[in-house]
């Protein structure tokens, strides 16, 4: 008897660690929105929520601008998608930011993602024309310095998704909707630490805060990727030419997580409904996971950067992505480099896939130029 409770014990182990094994990622409509578009935050990692203010802060915390160094900054990225299977995917982006004075900010951007064109045809094989799907949004937003040290934002977007394809019997729909951003960004004075001055850096951003959307005639609503950033770092000043800054970076889907269902009847073996609001679905995301807090903790993604600076003209990064095998399983490192020239920077960073999964930039160089002009603020 003891020898068969044994065994049995031991097999419930085993079915037990099978499920918290089996993968159950968080899928959204519109998820081109969560893809990092310029290459100086691709060098380090993709991250940028709590890194120094630049152009393309609209994307990572917009919060940041109110901290701008230029009253006026332009920047224009330009990432392949794709690229060891096609040329003509891509992810693309316009920003521009405007320092009204030392407390406050506007920025706007234009992301597009083009997933090239496709070539379609009847049943019998004969061309019936041509589709180029494609996603873009459009957003604004205003930031305001509290104190000195910390300022607030707000930003609202305009998503639209194209994959409808102009065909008969096509049950795919174009989406339209709407989308709010919150987000803080704290700097600190420069102190000094004794063989070096420092500054400290922290942000979050809660992005595209949206209602969900409706992908096929028939089909479940879908959310749309509301995301939580948060992240920190601290600028080593090691003389006035050498600078080192490190950050840290955590983010979240806030997004309800799939229930484990009877493949049968659909009935709700372990886990929460996610045919919830979108705001619910938010709150929800924090304690719905199948598997309890365990599995919560693996729906984090986690990221390091490091970006070295010599006389503010040649900067060198470095990053690593993380994501949990069940959840997606993305895991690389990324290279990258900057030069300035006056009001120019270039930026360009390259990726290198460390996990079993592929990556769509995995052998691509990404590339940003950013324009800055007009008067100088002086943190």
């Amino acid at each position: 008897m003891k020898n068969s409770f044994l065994i049995l014990l031991a097999l419930m182990c085993i079915n037990l660690t099978n499920a918290q094994d089996e993968p159950n990622p968080i899928t959204t409509a519109a998820p081109f929105l969560t893809v990092v578009p310029d290459a100086r935050a691709g060098g380090m990692g993709d991250i940028g929520v709590a890194t120094k203010s630049d152009a393309n802060s609209q994307h990572h915390n917009p919060a940041k601008l109110a901290f701008s160094e230029s009253q006026f900054s332009v920047g224009v990225n330009y990432t392949p998608w794709l690229r060891n299977l096609t040329n003509d995917v891509f992810v693309s982006s316009l920003t521009f930011s405007n320092k009204i004075n030392e407390r406050s900010a506007w920025g706007a951007s234009l992301k597009y993602f083009s997933l090239g064109t496709i070539d379609l045809t009847d049943t019998g094989g004969n061309p019936i024309g041509t589709e180029n799907p494609n996603e873009f949004s459009f957003d604004g937003s205003y930031s305001l310095k509290l104190n000195e040290t910390f300022a607030l934002a707000v930003g609202v977007r305009y998503i639209r998704s194209d994959y409808a394809l102009k065909v008969e019997n096509s049950d795919l729909n174009t989406v339209n909707t709407f989308a709010v951003d919150v987000a803080g960004y704290y700097e600190s004075p420069e102190k000094y630490y004794g063989n070096f001055n420092g500054i400290w850096r922290g942000g979050f951003n809660i992005s595209n805060i949206g209602p969900k959307v409706t992908l096929s005639d028939g089909g479940r609503e879908s959310f749309i990727p509301t995301n939580l950033k948060l992240g920190g770092g601290f600028e080593f000043i090691l003389d006035d030419l050498n600078s080192i800054t490190t950050n840290l970076e955590f983010n979240k889907l806030l997004v309800p997580t799939p229930p484990i269902r009877n493949s049968e009847s659909g009935e709700i073996i372990d886990g929460k409904d996610d045919d919830v609001g979108f705001l619910s679905g938010m709150f929800q995301s924090f304690g719905d996971a199948p598997n309890g807090f365990s599995e919560e903790l693996k729906e984090f993604t986690w990221a390091l950067g490091a970006e070295y600076m010599y006389d503010n003209t040649l900067g060198l990064r470095l990053g690593y992505f993380n994501e949990n095998d069940l959840k997606g399983a993305r895991k690389y490192f990324t290279l990258g480099a900057g030069f300035k020239f006056k009001s120019l920077n270039l930026d360009m960073s390259y990726l290198i896939n460390s996990s079993d999964v592929n990556n769509p930039l995995e052998n691509t160089l990404r590339f940003s130029l950013t324009f800055n002009f007009g008067d100088l603020y002086d943190y």
